[in-house]
């Protein structure tokens, strides 16, 4: 029996929204490497510049999880359009920000968009990818959260030290102009749409949960722990969680729905995908300031030393389904888990001493560990959930 094919149109859908997704993740590891030139440029210090990060993470956590409630309730290519004109609008406020405030006024904007952006790229993979592609397609979505955060300093220290960090965000609305049209030409109503009334109580429980965790682990760099900044922190994001757990029982139809963690497979697999996605932005981010701190190196260099890594990472993960596909998902989950463990552990035993060299070639280790597990790891958890679930 021949095996279904993808139509070029659902493709398109998927490199449209994809598109968005990639300039999301790119512009957020792109401005760690502006961090010394954005202190000089504004007149602040190292705990107001790191706002730029953490605020966007911020936002974009806390419209995540509002994905499920936007699908049922407005059509998908009306989402899309919401999502890539506000990334727009974000990205020409930070090109032209005069002050540091018009600047994070700039990220919340683009956060907004990439978090409605994110999940639609893979519910239009899980609703328009024929069963038997799957696997190979969201190896492919799954470049977008694995590549782009390795891709994104390179691209940073290249455009800083050749046209400045204002540039970052002008040279991103090409890319979002064709996302945009790829997108609104191609994708696709599936589901029926009904206009749900958002719970106003779990929203505020999302944006404390978050908030709080977020604020109060970010808080550790500056506080002790005992302390009310970073107690109060995580204090304020525990009962957010708490809020939300006890108000979503109650819902007929939660935002999010808590219910499907009672399944022990899929909540395995969602916490091996939220720890890959800890130690991915953790090691971009280490690698960088390694690089340039302890190796005295270039922002440059920091960027194209991690940028084999990425291409590593890429030309992995499609493949990496395409396994998934036809011999089932432990193999390569496991052998990508072991790469990233032998990375981790070469760092930890040589960590104090190494040249530049050898980092990247330590990191091509667990890019590619990442590049066959994570999305096989993903996709192999939404296998876990049955319709009724």
């Amino acid at each position: 029996m021949s095996e279904e094919k993808i139509s070029p149109k659902v493709i398109r859908a998927i490199v449209g929204v994809g598109m968005l997704s990639f300039c999301g993740v790119v512009v957020e590891t792109a401005m760690n490497i502006t961090f010394p030139t954005l202190m000089t440029e504004f007149g602040i210090n190292t705990s107001t510049v790191q706002w730029m990060t953490t605020i966007y993470l911020l936002v974009v956590a806390s419209v995540v999880p509002l994905s499920a409630y936007l699908k049922r309730s407005f059509k998908t290519k009306s989402v899309f359009l919401a999502a890539n004109l506000l990334f727009i609008l974000g990205v020409l406020i930070d090109a032209i920000a005069p002050s540091f405030a018009i600047l994070l006024f700039g990220r919340v904007v683009q956060g907004i968009g990439v978090g409605i952006a994110l999940p639609l790229m893979f519910n239009i993979i899980l609703d328009q990818v024929p069963m038997n592609k799957i696997g190979a397609m969201m190896g492919v979505g799954t470049l977008i959260t694995a590549v782009a955060p390795a891709v994104g300093p390179t691209f940073g220290g290249l455009v800083t030290s050749n046209l400045g960090w204002r540039f970052i965000f002008v040279l991103l609305i090409p890319l979002l102009l064709v996302s945009l049209v790829l997108g609104v030409t191609s994708i696709e109503q599936k589901d029926e749409v009904a206009r749900e009334k958002l719970d106003i109580l779990s929203v505020i429980a999302i944006l404390c949960a978050f908030i709080g965790l977020i604020l109060g682990i970010n808080n550790l760099a500056d506080y002790d722990f005992l302390s009310l900044p970073v107690l109060g922190s995580l204090f304020v994001g525990i009962a957010g969680i708490v809020v939300l757990v006890k108000r979503s029982a109650q819902l007929t139809v939660p935002i999010v729905e808590l219910s499907v963690l009672k399944n022990g497979k899929f909540t395995g697999h969602v916490i091996a995908f939220f720890l890959f996605q800890i130690v991915n932005l953790g090691m971009s981010f280490i690698i960088l300031n390694y690089i340039q701190l302890v190796n005295h190196s270039s922002s440059t260099v920091a960027g194209l030393l991690v940028f084999p890594g990425a291409i590593i990472c890429a030309c992995f993960a499609p493949f990496s389904g395409r396994i998934l596909d036809r011999l089932g998902a432990k193999k390569p989950i496991i052998f990508g888990v072991s790469m990233l463990v032998l990375a981790l552990c070469l760092f930890s035993v040589f960590g104090r001493h190494l040249s530049n060299t050898w980092l990247m070639i330590f990191y091509i280790i667990s890019m590619g560990g990442t590049g066959i597990a994570f999305g096989n790891i993903m996709t192999n958890g939404q296998k876990q959930v049955t319709l009724e679930e």
